[in-house]
């Protein structure tokens, strides 16, 4: 079980994240949005939606420095693992609070709402239980030992997924690792395997053409320098 959590789920879940990825762009490229429903409702989604994005992107930023950026490093620029620490645990705190504040937000407006909730599909709410469970997991497993310098997951966690990019992962780093952390990693690893068969996949989408696209310029319509506007045709004139 432990090569199979640790040496094979996370190469799985990439294959599956891959997979989806191309069989999305290849075969569903116009599904390939978040679905707005902006058009049934704005006022809780215009709160909503910033809150949990912002807070989404500071949650993976935490995880990226905390599990690819060695102790080493930080202590080279003077951050000590005690300060390291409450940075992460304050940091990682509040980042978490505003993705679930965001999160509930939005499943609140979902079953409010009637329009919203019936263009709701199974997908979503299977992403909505990974995606909740998984930051409520990490805060869980983060709040559980405040003292001192809390769980040392540098020294354990870190490497395994390091390990990971040389396929050569270390699984019995995985052993001693406390079981909250587990199962938050085993959620986190589903949920990348979830990804492109939800909402999800609109992360990977970048409007990289319009760094290059040429201005649109509107202009109003100046009746002194262009005269005067046509008459509409019968079936266009106001109140046909």
């Amino acid at each position: 079980m432990n090569v199979f959590l640790w040496g094979v789920l996370p190469y799985a879940a990439f294959a599956l994240l891959i997979a989806g990825l191309v069989w999305r762009h290849r075969y569903d490229r116009f599904g390939w949005t978040t679905r707005s429903s902006q058009v049934y409702e704005s006022k809780l989604l215009n709160i909503a939606s910033p809150v949990f994005h912002y807070g989404i992107l500071f949650v993976l930023a935490g995880h990226l420095i905390g599990l690819f950026v060695p102790a080493s490093w930080t202590r080279a620029i003077g951050i000590n693992e005690h300060a390291y620490h409450l940075f992460s645990l304050y940091g990682g705190t509040f980042a978490g609070v505003l993705a679930v504040a965001g999160i509930g937000i939005l499943v609140y407006r979902r079953r409010t709402n009637a329009p919203v909730f019936r263009a709701t599909t199974a997908n979503d709410k299977l992403m909505y239980v990974f995606l909740l469970g998984a930051l409520l997991l990490g805060m869980i497993a983060k709040l559980s030992d405040t003292s001192g310098n809390g769980y040392d997951y540098r020294s354990t966690i870190a490497p395994w997924s390091r390990s990971l990019f040389t396929l050569n992962p270390k699984t019995e780093l995985m052993e001693g690792v406390p079981v909250l952390y587990h199962v938050h990693a085993v959620v986190g690893m589903v949920l990348i395997a979830l990804v492109p068969y939800t909402r999800l996949v609109h992360m990977f989408s970048a409007p990289l053409q319009y760094l290059t696209r040429p201005y649109v310029v509107y202009r109003s319509r100046d009746p002194r320098q262009l005269g005067p506007r046509p008459d509409r045709r019968g079936w266009e004139r106001a109140g046909s």
